[in-house]
């Protein structure tokens, strides 16, 4: 019944105009989408927030704005806080809405309060650094947030005379646990936490307790790799912990607190955390995988009874959400497979309804209610999408030639004629443990509507190490940087070759981060099948790549299950750089500043090597004040420019030499 309703859903949105228009590249980056949900008590009064990009040349550079909405029931969306405003980590508790912003000239984010039947916000709790997150206790007395010390003045008053030294990894800035009592007359928040770093906080359900997880450091390689969910009383002190392996992913008390589920690993060499734990607290804390042989990945869970845990789970490029009972273990579904990829849910203990954070390939991430067996859309944040033509986008499943099953996601060019060959965007995920959905894969480095309207197909394969099939699928690429897996890309691409829809000799490849990996070795090891390349924020030297990054624990746990000096010959054959003379690709290098993550100096090397080789087109772009990953809206509107330029002038237009370095923006300030 779900399923034939949710189609119904989509095939509306999908259904254009008569006056069907094409879309632009600002459109594309400027579109709006619901990126945060919550739900009262009584299961029916909504709230949410929506991202508003700036305005690209009219605006200046900055974050998003994110507003405030509430919606009871499927009426129309009550707009609370709309404008130039940013907020985010939305709540109910009782009649109140709270949420962080900063605002009215405030020194730091603050937590914000407003009644649900409108009004000014007031300011409900400020501290001495910026709040990161809150939580509230059942009867309203406690709020326990996470905030690092008061920065030390002495420090600023130094950096003015000129010492700004940095000592790496070694100045740890932990964000403690703090405890706030609103009913002790001039009360000041209590640290409770001191050498460690605490990564979320939330109240345990009728316990005068905290679930927090930590890590012993603040390093982002101890939040992957090294954290734990601990039980602190009201003085900080340990009470219990919930023992785990390897990558952990949120956790959510059962309402009277008996239960904790977890979305955990299988093993500290797990990719991602997508299995379900349960532990019982009367029992000792046991643990017990509740799905065991779920050959997808969990994303989000919440509960809605004592002993019903309602979980959304992604399998494949689908997402399904479904309803776990304790007592036998047995799952019900709720939302089956469909054309709706859900982001996650929410839900009010005690109350059926299902709030649904969900997109397709029609539309960007929007608001969905699950009630009975009907599901029906809330938000429609980009009405205007309604004129433009949706190319058809689908599922397809192919053999590598080791004769492993895969899959993919292909958008055919919009005007296409079957029999006609068309030149193709492959756009390759990073991580390597992430994975496409078939829902809405338009982005500043995937531009899908624009794209095809320009006669491109575009494909987004989920090679082998991507999430979506389970544990034993996502480990399939380890210890072998750029072998079966960059193979899987060009099985791919010979698949959409043989189905008759790829002219073989006008194929881009592209993609961020692990895919700039990807892209890297499409136009060096890989060259005679790529026409085109663009690199984002990629690796182009697994030696050096080891030695700069935040995150060299997971890589050796998760990814290459080695170190760079048991096989350092593996590791220099297994990098793009090792391959730069042999490259006949154009490509395309570009980078933020300041990632982290993949340091710019991985795209510096790349384009040195070719640079002095000189055999190919290569130019390198650097985006100040971006890392790993462009936030910033002109950013965003640039790389897309340069993506499709770069693409057009190599496989279109089969030109030579790299294309004019500057865009056009000037002209659109006049």
């Amino acid at each position: 019944m779900l399923r034939s309703i949710g189609l119904v859903l989509v095939a509306a949105v999908m259904s254009v105009s008569a006056h069907a228009r094409d879309i632009t590249l600002e459109e594309t980056v400027t579109v709006q989408s619901i990126n945060s949900a919550a739900l009262a008590a009584d299961g029916q009064l909504a709230a949410f927030t929506r991202v508003v990009p700036r305005t690209p040349y009219a605006d200046d550079d900055g974050g998003s704005y994110i507003e405030l909405y509430t919606v009871r029931g499927t009426a129309a969306s009550v707009p609370f806080i709309t404008g130039k405003e940013s907020l985010g980590a939305v709540s109910f508790h009782g009649q109140t809405i709270y949420f962080l912003a900063k605002r009215d000239g405030a020194k730091h984010t603050s937590l914000y309060k407003m009644a649900t039947t409108g009004g000014e916000a007031q300011l409900a709790l400020s501290h001495d650094a910026a709040i990161s997150s809150y939580a509230i206790s059942a009867d309203g007395r406690y709020i326990a947030f996470r905030a690092r010390s008061k920065a030390d003045d002495t420090k600023s008053k130094l950096a003015k005379k000129g010492f700004k030294a940095e000592v790496y990894e070694e100045e740890h800035q932990f964000t403690h646990l703090w405890l706030y009592d609103t009913q002790t007359e001039d009360a000041k928040p209590v640290q409770l936490t001191d050498s460690q770093q605490v990564l979320s906080v939330a109240f345990r359900p009728e316990h005068e307790q905290l679930l927090v997880r930590v890590a012993p450091t603040a390093l982002v390689d101890d939040n992957y790799m090294s954290s734990q969910y601990q039980l602190l009383d009201f003085e900080g002190k340990q009470v219990s912990a919930f023992e785990s392996v390897g990558k952990l992913g949120q956790a959510e008390f059962s309402p009277d607190g008996r239960y904790l589920a977890v979305i955990g690993a299988a093993d500290y060499n797990d990719p991602a955390s997508g299995r379900l734990y349960v532990y019982d607290t009367r029992k000792d804390n046991e643990r017990k995988e509740v799905l065991p042989d779920y050959q997808g990945h969990v994303q989000d869970i919440a509960w809605r009874r004592n002993d019903e845990l309602i979980w959304l789970g992604h399998r494949g490029t689908q997402s399904e959400v479904q309803a776990l009972t304790m007592q036998w273990l047995e799952t019900r579904i709720i939302m089956e497979p469909s054309e709706l990829i859900a982001v996650d849910i929410e839900v009010t203990p005690g109350q059926e309804d299902i709030l649904v954070r969900a997109h397709s390939a029609a539309h960007p991430t929007e608001l969905f209610r699950i009630s009975g067996q009907r599901i029906e859309r809330l938000t429609d944040s980009n009405p205007w999408l309604a004129d433009i033509t949706m190319p058809r986008q689908e599922t397809v499943r192919y053999e590598a030639r080791d004769g492993l099953d895969l899959e993919g996601i292909v958008v055919y060019p919009t005007d296409y004629k079957e029999g006609q060959r068309y030149p193709l965007i492959m756009v390759v995920h990073g991580g390597p443990e992430a994975h496409y959905s078939n829902g809405w894969l338009d982005r500043y480095g995937s531009p899908v509507k624009y794209a095809a309207q320009q006669g491109y197909a575009l494909f987004f394969p989920n090679y082998r190490g991507s999430t979506g099939r389970g544990v034993e699928f996502s480990k399939l690429g380890q210890n072998d940087y750029a072998g079966k897996e960059f193979d899987d890309l060009v099985d791919g691409k010979d698949h959409l070759v043989e189905m008759g829809l790829v002219d073989e000799k006008k194929v881009g490849i592209t993609g961020g981060s692990y895919g700039g990996f990807a892209s890297a070795w499409g136009a060096t090891a890989l060259t005679e099948h790529f026409a085109a390349s663009v690199m984002f924020v990629g690796i182009s030297d697994n030696i050096s790549k080891f030695g700069t990054t935040d995150i060299a624990k997971e890589m050796h746990a998760v990814h290459a299950r080695s170190y760079p000096w048991e096989k350092w010959q593996w590791y220099l054959e297994r990098s793009p750089i090792y391959h730069a003379e042999k490259a006949r690709t154009p490509i395309l290098i570009m980078h933020g500043k300041e990632d982290t993550r993949v340091h710019p100096s991985q795209s510096m090397e790349l384009y040195r090597y070719l640079k002095t080789h000189g055999n190919v087109p290569v130019r390198l772009v650097l985006y100040p004040g971006e890392g790993h990953g462009n936030r910033r809206v002109a950013a965003q509107l640039d790389y897309s420019m340069r993506l499709m330029r770069w693409m057009q002038h190599f496989l279109v237009e089969g030109n030579k030499e790299a294309p004019a370095h500057e865009l056009p923006h000037a002209e659109k300030l006049k």
